[in-house]
């Protein structure tokens, strides 16, 4: 959940799945609908299906316990080097280096001198990392946390807490006169996109208690009052989706894409002329 999604907004739904399916053998046994649907506003929700895979494999193969062994955690679906590492040793206090965007950054400004870290993970970046971390297991967890948290909460991207920062006196790039970064980090493009479409067209199933008619997630506003004739009362949370659904200004090839888009991912499901999310 933590992948690309603030902490903020992962808490609360992270409590309520624990809540619902407080072992990998309850979610596994969750339909990829309720999956989908609890998953909510994250974003992504691809990772909800691979989480559910994951957790099928672990009910599965691995005694219903989240494996230890790293290449075990490696093989799980979704799983990949960082999200591994993290787990063997935020989990596990295991020896491995946590190379997140957060720590990147720290290491860029305290041993490097630069303003951000490189626009992607790079040799040099990884090298730097496994050389600064402490040999012994319980050490390297703790500066593992540690950079992890300062990177998070001081060394932030817009307005690092320079004045609270414990390392301030040791910091090269305080040192180097707090240059300006190389480039203007960018965060993902969002209105007009495929992904806004998505995000959508996701919206109105999630809400939708029961299979909708496919075209309703295929037109705009000006063809909606005809095809909306074609529901029989839909809930008030449905029209909501749907209206905001119809607003975008995405051509019709736009909608057929993402839509087809959705389906192939397995995050949607047709039948005939009617779409819901995957049984």
């Amino acid at each position: 959940m933590l992948q690309q999604t603030p902490v903020v907004r992962v808490l609360p739904i992270w409590r309520e799945w624990l809540d619902r399916w407080p072992t990998p053998a309850d979610l596994a046994a969750a339909s990829p609908a309720e999956v989908v649907r609890a998953w909510g506003r994250l974003g992504y929700p691809r990772r909800a299906l691979r989480l559910h895979a994951a957790a099928t494999e672990i009910a599965e193969n691995h005694g219903n316990r989240v494996p230890e062994d790293h290449a075990e955690l490696l093989d799980l679906p979704g799983i990949g080097s960082y999200t591994a590492a993290a787990v063997a040793v935020f989990a596990f206090g295991q020896h491995y280096t946590v190379v997140d965007t957060n720590i990147r950054r720290v290491h860029a400004r305290l041993f490097s001198g630069k303003a951000l870290p490189s626009k992607s993970l790079t040799a040099a970046e990884t090298r730097l990392a496994d050389q600064l971390m402490p040999e012994g297991r319980e050490d390297s967890v703790k500066w593992n946390q540690s950079v992890m948290e300062l990177g998070a909460l001081v060394c932030t991207a817009r307005a690092p807490k320079c004045d609270d920062c414990p390392v301030f006196d040791q910091c090269a790039w305080i040192a180097a006169g707090r240059p300006e970064p190389d480039y203007v980090p960018k965060g993902q493009s969002w209105h007009g996109t495929d992904r806004q479409v998505r995000g959508a067209m996701m919206a109105v199933l999630r809400h939708s208690p029961a299979p909708i008619p496919v075209d309703l997630l295929l037109t705009d506003r000006a063809g909606a009052e005809q095809l909306a004739a074609r529901m029989e009362r839909p809930e008030q949370e449905t029209t909501d989706m749907l209206e905001k659904l119809w607003s975008l200004p995405a051509p019709p090839e736009q909608r057929e894409r993402a839509f087809q888009g959705l389906v192939r991912d397995g995050l949607a499901s047709r039948q005939g002329d009617e779409a819901s999310l995957p049984g």
